[in-house]
């Protein structure tokens, strides 16, 4: 008896994806690694033509904020895990690669010392033991990748098998990202207070502001955000995708089954805090600042408006959310500054009642009726 082959695992990676949703990469792809970075790179300013920096750098911040956005939809989408605390992963990413930063400044801070400048105002001596290692690229790197999923996995491990779920589960992660805000505001804690980091200089020893490092910062950023679309497509149509959804539907009736529940969530939650975690460390270079305000429960909560606008339970739904939402907040902050919360208000309670299942809902509703009559 022949045995079936077993397909490899890039086989089945990229096979998860559609052609159509290849197609959308491949666009994608074109003019985010090709078309902006060379219109802002190649063309003189004086051109029509011209992207510039302010394009490249709120472009960066909004995919940056897509990358959130889906890891939101992994847990929220799939899982039926309402979190509203996932800015606390997306603010420890920047603040363990903004201490990275923070060294790279060196003696070209306002003091001149190798300490950063808020520890000498401090009167600090010597850096404390946790920033060690700082001063590494890729110590840094590992410590996003590492250290907020470890909050992430012991926080999740503790809720999971308690079975805390629904909106006592959001009432925690909520919590959590309070208290972490008030926390980090305080000076003694070594991370700048309520100021934060700010000020850098320069990344693997380029200029931040250089626009070959905002555009070298800008891909990135979409890479990871089309790195994330692949890895959550591959997620969600496996065996592991339809129990994560089962869980959602019917908990009890996948524990009558003989799945345990605990292993499902507890690695998509992960996951998600580690996906947010790298977003947060793209994000700080590109603006050049990481406060304790992001870690604020208004943003938590902004993250899961992004989802709901676009659509959950649909990946691209999210990254459309976030565009929107905050292509808007940059206009309205700018135009109407005293009007933006209430914009966003409005926004959700009209996607509550009126799009329940987003942009992306109301748009296969509308080809479901154009193919109806046709």
């Amino acid at each position: 008896m022949t045995m079936p082959t077993r397909v490899p695992f890039v086989v089945r990676f990229l096979a998860a994806m559609p052609k159509t949703g290849w197609l959308a990469l491949a666009a994608f792809a074109l003019l985010t690694l090709v078309v902006l970075p060379a219109l802002h790179l190649l063309v003189p300013k004086e051109s029509l033509f011209h992207v510039s920096g302010y394009v490249i750098t709120v472009g960066g911040k909004i995919l940056c904020y897509a990358i959130v956005a889906v890891a939101m939809d992994l847990i929220w989408g799939y899982a039926g895990i309402l979190s509203l605390g996932h800015g606390l992963f997306f603010a420890l990413g920047g603040y363990l690669f903004g201490q990275y930063l923070m060294r790279e400044i060196g003696l070209d801070g306002a003091y001149h010392s190798p300490l950063p400048d808020f520890m000498v105002f401090l009167d600090w001596k010597s850096l404390p033991w946790y920033w060690a290692g700082s001063d590494s690229f890729l110590f840094a790197v590992a410590k996003v990748l590492l250290l907020p999923a470890l909050v992430a996995l012991i926080f999740g491990f503790f809720a999971f098998r308690s079975r805390i779920k629904g909106v006592y589960f959001s009432i925690i992660t909520q919590a959590l990202t309070f208290a972490a805000m008030l926390y980090f505001f305080r000076n003694e804690t070594g991370f700048g207070g309520n100021n934060g980091f700010t000020d850098f200089k320069r990344i693997l020893g380029v200029s931040i502001t250089a626009p070959e490092t905002r555009v070298a910062l800008f891909a990135l950023s979409a890479l990871m955000l089309m790195l994330t679309l692949l890895l959550g497509r591959y997620l969600v149509t496996s065996k592991f995708g339809r129990v994560l959804a089962a869980i959602r539907d019917a908990e009890s009736r996948v524990m009558f089954l003989g799945y345990n529940p605990l292993h499902y969530k507890l690695f998509v939650w992960t996951l998600s805090a580690m996906l947010c975690a790298v977003a947060g460390a793209l994000y700080v270079p590109q603006v050049g600042i990481i406060n304790p305000g992001e870690m604020s429960p208004a943003n938590s909560i902004e993250i899961a408006i992004w989802v709901a606008v676009g659509g959950r339970a649909t990946l691209i739904g999210p990254v459309i959310g976030a565009a929107i939402v905050n292509l808007s907040k940059s206009f309205f902050t700018q135009a109407f500054p005293e009007y933006w919360l209430f914009f966003l208000g409005a926004l959700f309670v009209a996607v509550t009642l009126w799009l329940p299942d987003g942009v992306v809902g109301l748009w296969r509703r509308w080809q479901a009726r154009r193919g109806a009559r046709q």
